[in-house]
């Protein structure tokens, strides 16, 4: 999807899931600025403050996996 980005991570329950994904952003949002400035006039925030996390339990690594390789395609 063009405005998605799926991530699988196995995480440790001490870093903390937010942070990570508050970090990933930071380091995208500056390495993508870094590579076309003129985005940083156009865009003054890259990346909302929004994020979905959910635990993959219920299901198995391989469902998941499965998931979001479907998800490419739409």
């Amino acid at each position: 999807m063009p405005d998605r980005v799926h991530l699988l991570l196995d995480v440790n329950p001490q870093l903390g899931i937010v942070k990570i994904v508050g970090q990933i952003k930071g380091y995208t949002a500056h390495t993508i600025r870094k590579e076309f400035p003129w985005m940083k006039s156009r865009l003054p925030s890259l990346w909302t403050r929004s994020k979905f996390i959910s635990t993959c339990g219920a299901v198995s690594l391989e469902t998941v996996k499965q998931y979001i390789q479907e998800q490419k395609g739409k």
